[in-house]
């Protein structure tokens, strides 16, 4: 099979005018004029290019931004929730178990129900049990995805075909909640946290055949570009997964630029590391380097506040326990210089204090033993920082990618994380602003599925730290509020940068690439808590319109 013009760019002039472009921080232009997929002119010299142009767009006072680009998000995944059980929105657990049975009576022909991602507040501790889903679904397996993704909440059907019973003992990397019944562990409850203990489950489950796979990535791409985004990392690919990427490649269905994160294993890295190094070769040789990469190593240094498994420097409230490192501390340091070493981008998921600092440490550990590179390292979510460690991340030119749409005090932070940590540690959580005042290079990312990739509602959030309804008045942490335009430079450049793409899209400055976004209103004027309703109206890859909802779509 041919592979598509994957380089992304159209042909001829197109002409935007009629409404604001923003350029950067206190900077715009009123026009803009792009050329086989180069912006190549603003304003006065842009309009003069209107009567020769293939394409005239008349934005009515709507607002051109760059396109934005998703730091940190799971698209197979997320394609894949997106035929199950739509649970995602659902805020009563009742209505969850409703959704299940319904979509299980309406799919008898599919072997296991499998869906995502529900409220881990729904349940007292996050504790769901295997009995609520037998009440609809008693005769298949259900596995359904929590909506941090370390977690997953199954029926009996689902443990009695996976073997786990009360003779299973925990995993090493894992957790099984279970009910204080019987020896020698107790009988599992239906919820399984971390990875090996997830997995316990998902073993069990058919494979996905590559067709599958590929309408995920399809249906994912379709779910991106409709919220403006242009450019993405997965950042959990596990070993052969990038084929899947290659095949959406060459069946032109990858419509969002896509870097690849393969995970390091805490037990087979050092066997691992060969090949990712031929995955990334084979991506490589595919020769669409401005469609396709594979530039980065992704480690899962420890777990989520919510379900007691990130990694403490203090242990969580009421308890000895410091929640679950995933690595040894020595052997995350072996395992991120040898990425390094081998010119992979490194990415730590790292959210409990004691998780970021062993990653700094990793990465101080990269450059001290290896060449110095354009390394730009990058450390994910970066939920609570010790004091000591924040001008850390400048020193070492460390990227703090953050899901700021989570710097909200909603019902998860108010009913799990709070009850865990305390008041001075739930106090200082997601410190953009201070990042940024230290020199921190930020970015924004969604961790799709496990959140929503609207950007426009991330920088919302940002910019006020307030819920939807407006709560609390003033916001929380008030002193990390994170402006709306630099909230859009962080999900736009903040984010090409990390990619390595900014030398050439990220803005819309002229000889960059036309990834662009044309949103319904100006948010950088709007009041920061109401611009939430704005929506993306037509978003561009190259010059070329892959996603159209008020505009007129092309013939």
């Amino acid at each position: 099979m041919t592979a598509p013009d994957t380089t992304g760019r159209h042909g001829g002039t197109t002409v935007f005018h009629g409404g604001p472009v923003w350029l950067a921080p206190g900077s715009r232009t009123s026009a803009l004029a792009v050329t086989d997929g180069i912006i190549v002119a603003h304003g006065d010299d842009a309009r003069a290019l209107m009567d020769r142009a293939t394409d005239v767009v008349d934005l009515d006072g709507r607002l051109v931004i760059p396109a934005f680009n998703d730091g940190h998000c799971h698209p197979v995944m997320a394609g894949f929730e997106s035929f199950g059980p739509q649970i995602a929105e659902l805020d009563d657990l009742a209505a969850v178990i409703a959704e299940v049975g319904r979509y299980a009576a309406d799919h008898p022909e599919e072997e296991w129900i499998v869906g995502g991602a529900y409220d881990a507040a729904l349940a007292p501790e996050g504790r769901f049990h295997a009995s609520w889903l037998d009440e609809v679904v008693p005769d298949r397996p259900v596995l359904l995805h929590a909506n941090d993704h370390h977690t997953v909440w199954c029926n009996s059907e689902a443990l009695r075909r996976a073997k786990v019973t009360a003779e299973t003992p925990d995993p090493r990397l894992g957790r099984i909640e279970r009910r204080d019944d019987v020896a020698p562990y107790g009988t599992p409850l239906g919820t399984m946290r971390e990875w090996h203990a997830v997995a316990l489950i998902t073993d069990a489950a058919p494979e996905r055949t590559i067709d599958e796979q590929v309408s995920a990535v399809q249906a994912a791409c379709r779910i991106a570009n409709s919220e403006g985004v242009a450019w993405m990392q997965d950042a959990w690919v596990e070993p052969g997964e990038h084929e899947i990427y290659l095949e959406s490649a060459r069946r032109g269905v990858l419509t969002v630029r896509t870097n690849l994160a393969f995970r390091m294993d805490p037990d087979s890295w050092q066997d691992d590391l060969a090949g990712f190094q031929a995955a990334r070769a084979q991506v490589d040789a595919f020769g669409h380097p401005q469609l396709l990469t594979a530039k980065t190593v992704k480690y899962f240094v420890d777990g989520v506040i919510e379900g007691g498994t990130a990694e403490m420097l203090d242990p969580y409230c009421g308890s000895h326990d410091h929640g679950l490192a995933n690595w040894e501390r020595e052997s995350l340091i072996e395992a991120v210089v040898a990425g390094d070493a081998r010119g992979f981008q490194v990415h730590l998921h790292a959210i409990g204090d004691a998780a970021v600092r062993d990653a700094l440490d990793a990465v101080d550990a990269a450059a001290a033993a290896n060449p110095a590179w354009d390394r730009r390292p990058v450390i994910t979510h970066v939920q609570l920082v010790h004091p000591e460690d924040l001008e850390r991340f400048a020193q070492l030119g460390v990227i703090a990618n953050f899901q700021a749409l989570w710097a909200q005090e909603d019902a998860v932070m108010r009913n799990l994380t709070l009850p865990r940590i305390g008041q001075e540690r739930f106090d200082r959580q997601y410190q953009i602003a201070s990042l940024d005042a230290l020199g921190t290079r930020i970015s924004f990312a969604s961790d799709w599925p496990v959140s929503r990739n609207n950007f426009v509602a991330t920088i919302s959030v940002a910019a006020t730290r307030q819920t939807d309804a407006g709560e609390p008045e003033g916001g929380w942490i008030p002193g990390e509020r994170f402006e709306v335009e630099k909230g859009l430079l962080a999900s736009t450049l903040g984010s090409a940068y990390q990619g390595f793409t900014d030398h050439w899209r990220g803005t819309l400055q002229i000889g960059q690439a036309a990834d662009l976004v044309i949103l319904g209103s100006d948010i950088t004027t709007a009041d920061p808590l109401e611009m939430r309703s704005v929506r993306p109206e037509a978003t561009y890859l190259g010059g070329v319109r892959v996603y159209w909802a008020a505009l007129q779509p092309p013939e």
